[in-house]
């Protein structure tokens, strides 16, 4: 090291390594001003770490004050673990990013690290021919006829932790209990049986059920990979997850080469992949890609994860904005009682779609509180985004879909199911606005069964539950889990409602 500052007459190692820090930090200021041009954002970073505490410690806080600057150009800068990032609040800018105008100009990174975080095999960082490939492979995983499997799994599972939630209501006597984890316990069960079905033993949840909470936690935390930080532990967990759901692939495989039938989401993805295998073996030829058993639990991970915490959110937001709109409950529960007279007759895809009113509610609330406020993308080029900015290569950028959705519809900041209705249909007069689902080429391909997963709870909760908010100061505010849900986390009182046959 000494060699180092030889040419620094009369400096030591530590005064020599001194100035190149501060050199560093020189370059690095100026890099960011360089690269920020005329956008508003902080007028100082500090260095190394950017404004990452500031986000990890107030999320909430650091998201809004980046809206507010973003709010007279369309967008903002700041600066995360020495990366150069933008904030865009304009819905067409947004659109920008996510149609991919131009082609691979950007990719999805789901996280800031998510490579780190989710591995090599994962549908979020692919692009191109090999992304297309994929995404026609899980095609069946969505029809019409697994989605009938998925909406029965998911009515049991449904059912069930409603019924524990009573249990436990009555056993509390007249307490509240926050809803929030109960939404995300049945979520993570709901995802297991319709993903995996029979294939995740007893003690292979219980270990996955660990691993997914230290995933959840490291997804949050600093982004420090180094043993004995939760963010180093969550990337272990999820290679746990991973390898788990490869024993589940490796076993859905050979039950499928039986020809029996398809009982959970891996089962129809293996269908098409024994037959794949089968010809290739044939013909000497190598296995087609994204067949092997880690790549599928890999790509199975990555829908867990689309899963699990936005309908765990969205889930909360139903119950609590449904419960502040008393006229908006009532028309629920009289489309049911019309609808659904045997309150016990099981759910189809099809009776899903009667549900006219239901379906306006659930779209109202993925719009009013979209759970996923944020898709990161990385530009992998310099990109015109307007007349007079280009972002860099290498700038993370941040689109907001919580801002355009407050964007061009009718009294956007008012919950207002009707907006959805066939007269109004401001879902497909403000496309552009309601991107809850992404667009372009990653849009979310498992949509419709978000939707069912929705409109099903919000369906069974509104039958089966009498509830009444457990309201404090500022409960309804904003808290990042990572998506949003109520400060409060849904503190609610519940009670079995009485139903009968009409």
């Amino acid at each position: 090291m000494e060699g180092l500052f030889e040419v620094m007459p009369g400096l030591g190692w530590r005064e020599g390594l001194g100035l190149v820090i501060f050199g560093y930090i020189i370059f690095e200021q100026l890099s960011f001003f360089s690269k920020r041009k005329h956008l508003p954002g902080p007028s100082f970073v500090l260095p190394f770490v950017g404004s990452v505490i500031a986000m990890v410690v107030n999320p909430t806080g650091f998201w809004v004050n980046q809206a507010k600057d973003a709010s007279k150009v369309g967008v903002s800068w700041n600066a995360l673990l020495g990366k150069f990032v933008l904030f865009v609040r304009d819905s067409q800018l947004s659109q920008k990013i996510f149609a991919n105008v131009r082609p691979d100009a950007f990719h999805l990174v789901g996280h800031p690290l998510g490579k780190k975080l989710f591995g090599d095999h994962n549908l979020i960082f692919m692009f191109g021919e090999e992304h297309k490939d994929l995404r026609r492979r899980l095609a069946p995983l969505f029809t019409l006829k697994a989605l009938g499997v998925y909406v029965s799994i998911q009515e049991k599972t449904q059912k069930e932790h409603i019924t524990k939630w009573l249990d436990r209501a009555d056993k509390l006597k007249n307490n509240p209990i926050r809803i929030r984890l109960l939404c995300r316990d049945m979520n993570l069960e709901t995802s297991q049986n319709v993903f995996v079905g029979p294939y995740l033993t007893p003690d292979m949840r219980e270990r996955f059920n660990e691993d997914y909470k230290n995933f959840n936690v490291g997804l949050m935390s600093l982004p420090i990979y180094f043993p004995g930080f939760s963010f180093y532990k969550a990337t272990k967990s999820v290679k746990n997850i991973q390898n788990s759901l490869a024993r589940c692939a490796a076993a859905s495989k050979a039950r499928m080469a039986t020809g029996a039938e398809p009982s959970c989401l891996m089962d129809f993805w293996m269908v098409e992949t024994v037959r794949e295998l089968g010809e290739a073996e044939a013909a000497g030829m190598p296995p087609p890609s994204h067949s092997s058993d880690f790549e599928i639990g890999c790509h199975i991970f990555d829908f867990l994860f689309a899963a699990q915490d936005a309908s765990t959110s969205s889930l909360v937001w139903a119950i609590t904005l449904t419960e502040s709109h008393p006229h908006v409950l009532e028309k629920l529960r009289e489309e049911q009682s019309l609808l659904r007279p045997n309150p016990l007759a099981p759910y189809t895809p099809e009776s899903l779609r009667e549900l006219k009113y239901t379906e306006m509610v659930v779209k109202e609330v993925l719009r009013y509180r979209p759970p996923a406020t944020m898709v990161p993308h990385i530009a992998s080029t310099d990109f015109a985004l307007t007349d007079t900015y280009t972002i860099p290569k290498g700038t993370i950028v941040f689109p907001s879909l919580l801002e355009s959705s407050f964007q061009g519809f009718t009294d956007p900041e008012v919950f207002d199911p009707e907006r959805f209705s066939p007269e109004r249909m401001e879902d497909q007069v403000y496309r552009k606005n309601w991107l809850l689902f992404g667009a372009g080429p990653h849009q979310c391909i498992g949509q419709r069964y978000a939707i069912n997963q929705l409109i099903l709870f919000t369906s069974l909760f509104t039958t089966f539950v009498d509830y009444k908010r457990a309201r404090t100061p500022g409960c309804d505010d904003l808290l990042y889990t990572p998506t949003i849900t109520p400060k409060d986390e849904g503190l609610v009182y519940i009670s079995p409602r009485i139903v009968s046959e009409h």
